[in-house]
Formats: structure tokens, sequence, C-alpha cells
């Protein structure tokens, strides 16, 4: 059973911010001087994170990254990649060598997390729908470029429920602007009801002389596909299908998130702000330059 203190660092450890796990691990370090050992004994922490936000890594010799989840997870760190028909060992633990990093670093940061894979080896996964996953990685992947500045995907099978397995994911750093963002798409397409449910995820930090964060979940339930998409239906088509509608309800999200942040910005917190300074009267800023601080603005007497 873990300590409390184990217990608490891996709450902080699963709860980063997008891009800013070595940060909380060098904070960690920090507040843990006296029990060195503590970080050695939350590799789930570690493996839980890395899964549940889709974390990316580069396989040696490719520049091209491929995910991490629990469903193209092998047992003991071993992971496959289904387009490139490779399996692969991540390290969890390394995260926290990126802690020693500079926090002006941030590409280095990014360099080095795309480092960790290793031990890489053929493997082909065994699924009687080969082909329509073969034809929704290209959709995805056609649908991700057109859609997210810099993301990857990937379509794996989910034996458990007979189901296929879409993930997307999208990275936006801006450390300089004090923000970090990441969008979450996991669907879960059934090709013998042709049905379609899943969840988007939405995490962005804002961190300017203060700390903001706003975390949104969109649960999906079960879409039907048209008619036309029937389990017979050939696998580009049924593929281009699933995208389509994949398409519409990430749009419609993304709508709803906008009419969220205006509603947000006219309401609430409009209705937060100070309408006039404490002296009732508006501050002419076109003449602020000619202000004495102290007599003018705070409306008191020069002596």
């Amino acid at each position: 059973m873990p300590s409390e203190s184990a217990a608490a660092v891996s709450a902080f450890v699963e709860g980063a911010p997008p891009g800013e796990l070595a940060d909380v691990i060098a904070d960690v370090k920090k507040l843990t001087v006296n029990e060195p050992k503590l970080l050695d004994s939350i590799t789930p922490a570690f493996r839980k994170y890395n899964e549940e936000q889709l974390t990316t890594v580069k396989l040696p010799g490719s520049n091209k990254n491929v995910l991490i989840s629990s469903y193209n997870s092998l047992g003991d760190g071993r992971y496959y990649d289904t387009e490139s028909q490779r399996s692969f060992f991540l390290d969890h633990q390394t995260q926290v060598l990126l802690s020693h990093l500079p926090k002006n670093q941030y590409e280095l940061r990014a360099k080095s997390q795309n480092q960790k894979a290793s031990d890489v080896h053929p493997y082909t996964p065994d699924s009687e729908h080969s082909d329509l996953i073969s034809s929704l990685l290209k959709s995805l992947s056609t649908h991700a470029t057109e859609h997210y500045p810099t993301s990857t995907s990937t379509v794996c099978f989910h034996p458990a429920t007979n189901t296929l397995i879409l993930l997307l994911v999208s990275n936006k750093y801006s450390p300089s602007n004090f923000w970090n963002g990441r969008w979450r798409s996991t669907y879960h397409f059934s090709p013998s009801t042709s049905t379609l449910s899943g969840t988007i995820n939405v995490d962005v930090h804002y961190y300017e002389d203060g700390n903001v964060r706003l975390t949104t979940r969109k649960d999906i339930k079960e879409v039907q596909l048209d008619d036309g998409s029937s389990p017979g239906t050939g696998h580009s088509a049924l593929a281009a299908e699933v995208l389509r509608k994949v398409e519409g309800l990430e749009t419609r999200y993304q709508e709803d998130l906008n009419r969220g942040f205006a509603a947000l910005s006219e309401g609430e917190f409009k209705g937060l702000r100070r309408q006039l300074p404490v002296t009732r009267q508006k501050v002419e800023w076109e003449k602020v330059g000619g202000y004495r601080l102290g007599q003018d603005i705070g409306g008191g007497r020069s002596r």
C-alpha cells in the first residue's frame, strides 16, 4: 500500500497540466528532499499519466510520433504502433529525468521526451478487421492534418469489446506566452453494429500572473452511422463515413466551447469586474500621462 507521501505525489503527477510534467516533478523533488527514493515508488502514476494523456514518443530512426495508451499496451511497458507495425518499450520513469532541464529549455525537453522508446521489434496486430483499420488510419490521419496544427493519431483493435479504437491527440505549447493546451479524442467504433461512441477532452492551462485552468469532457453516446454504412459497405466508404461523423461531433463541440467562452466573457467574468474605479469616475486614459499619482487618480489633495 503506497505511503501518504507517495499517494500525494502520484496525484500531483496524474494532474499535471499539458506539457508541464517536468515542472511538476522539479517542484516535487524540492518538496521531498528528505525522501530521495519517493519518485522511484510512483511508476504507476507515470504510466497512468502517459496512457490517459495519450503521450507521444518517437521510435528510433523515425521522425513520426506514436501514441501511448492503454489500448495499444502489450503489458510490462511494451506498446505497439498499428501503422508502422512495430512494438516498443517505454520506460515511464525516465519522465523524471526531464526535471533536470532548465525551465527555458522547452524545445530540449520536447526532444528529450521523444527519445524514450526503445527495444523496437516487428509486430503485426491480430485482427479480422485489418483492412478496415488500414482505411480508418488513412481517414483519421487526413482529418487530423486538416483540423489540427500538430497532432498524432492511431487506430487499435480492442478484443475485449470487439471494437476499433480511434485515438487522436493535439498538443499546443506556448510557454513564452504562459499557456499550454491539449485536445484528446477517443472513439469506439463497432463494425458489427455500425455505432460510434467516445469522449473528447480539452485541457488548457494559463499561468501569467495567476493560475487558470480549463478542463472539459464531452461524453458521446452511441451514434448510429447512416444506412449506407452497413457492415457490408466497402472499407474505404465505411471509414469515410466514420470520420464524417467524427468531424461533425468535434466541430459542434468546438462551436459549443466558443459560445461558452463568449457567454463567460460577457456574463460571469464581466460581473466580477468593477465597473468604475473607487473614485466612481472613469479614467481618461488618453490623459493618463498627465495625471499626478495620488492626487488626480486617488482623488487626494496635493501638498
